[in-house]
């Protein structure tokens, strides 16, 4: 049984079902896709990976610009597509169906109480429509998102941290290319943006601690100020993002995978590549236990330590990078735009043969060993 019905939920789902096994997603929400809140952008090395996650494309972009808090513009281009921007409900319901074509089951408005592992099954405690039903499986998973309760009450902790988001569709004119926006005022430790998804239409959005409908109001009253959107009058939507992992990710009959572990990039809150990664590994993990019998939790930790063995190094210099980021004033990120403008660093950067939209720690580092830039950063 899954916990979850969103990209990651479903994926693993359809994983297991292709594998021969049945599987039962329970989803707390009437329908699928009605709980995204993400601007969907994916980079190509996802969909090389994972051809079944194709669907919902709205636009392609192999470059995009960083605007400092003065308004300085630094553009970043490649020759070729590095991410595509997704339709997060298409894409959602479409991942959703091909799990229902291998035989996945869903069960919506059942929101997932409790869950109990015995000596040979798991047992979930569901409210569905005023009615309370326990349903048994060999494994559970969850995969329900941040700020899941269920990890914490199976004692595997808590994530430490976490951001706030906050997005909006908006009108826009001829909008080409991702536009990234820096600054204390804008989105105070974080980032803006404004993100084309389809003719005269596109997401803006930031990231923030504290407040980021605030922020978000006052980044669209700026943009239509500056001719970049047609008006303010739109609808926010808010969720949070981890920043760190959970303590634990598995436990005797029960792993958890996908944003409610934690498995995002800290550098932009992006989940959606590292989480089908990490289920793929829990996938296998899974297969391997249902078929030797061994579900304990001795045998399920060999999913935390392919995951950490994959995603660690990135995750702890992403988060480095992302805490030494919140510390710095205007004043200095504009030194950062021109020490890289004058010395050329985000060429360099994009030229190197490690480049990578979805792997940051090798270019951060890289960065890091210009000399005024290690200078800024104590390094």
């Amino acid at each position: 049984m899954t916990v979850g019905a969103g990209p990651i939920g479903s994926y693993i789902a359809y994983r297991l079902a292709k594998l021969g096994y049945k599987v039962l997603v329970f989803e707390r929400r009437p329908r699928v896709g009605d709980a995204a809140c993400c601007t969907g952008i994916i980079g190509k090395e996802c969909f090389d990976r994972f051809p079944i996650v194709n669907n919902g494309v709205l636009t392609q972009h192999s470059s995009a610009k960083f605007f400092s808090p003065s308004g300085k513009c630094l553009r970043l281009s490649k020759d070729t597509v590095q991410a595509y921007v997704v339709d997060r409900v298409a894409f959602d319901r479409a991942l959703a169906q091909k799990a229902q074509e291998e035989g996945v089951e869903y069960l919506f408005s059942a929101r997932v109480e409790g869950i109990t592992s015995r000596d040979n099954c798991v047992r979930a405690t569901v409210e569905c429509k005023g009615d309370t039903r326990d349903f048994e499986g060999r494994m559970a998973v969850i995969s329900s998102g941040f700020g899941a309760s269920l990890p914490q009450r199976l004692g595997l902790g808590k994530i430490s941290d976490f951001i706030l988001g906050a997005q909006a569709e908006v009108k826009v004119g001829d909008l080409a290319e991702v536009e990234i926006y820096l600054g204390q005022e804008i989105a105070p430790g974080f980032f803006g943006w404004l993100v084309p998804t389809s003719a005269g239409k596109a997401l803006a959005g930031l990231l923030s601690r504290r407040s980021p409908g605030s922020y978000l109001r006052n980044l669209l009253s700026s943009l239509l100020a500056q001719g970049k959107i047609a008006s303010t009058e739109t609808k926010i939507i808010c969720g949070g993002i981890p920043l760190s992992p959970l303590p634990k990710t598995y436990r005797e009959r029960v792993l958890v995978v996908g944003d409610a572990a934690g498995q995002v990039k800290p550098t932009t809150g992006g989940g959606i590549y590292y989480g089908l990664l990490c289920a793929d590994i829990a996938a296998e993990v899974i297969h391997d236990a249902l078929r030797t019998d061994d579900c304990s939790g001795k045998r399920l930790a060999h999913y935390e330590r392919c995951w950490k063995e994959k995603l660690s190094r990135e995750i702890q210099i992403g988060y480095w990078a992302r805490k030494m980021y919140e510390r710095l004033d205007d004043r200095q990120i504009e030194n950062i735009f021109d020490i890289i403008q004058a010395n050329n660093i985000h060429e360099a950067i994009l030229q190197s043969p490690d480049f990578s939209f979805d792997w940051h720690g090798d270019s951060i580092l890289r960065a890091l060993k210009n000399e005024p830039l290690a200078r800024m950063f104590g390094r």
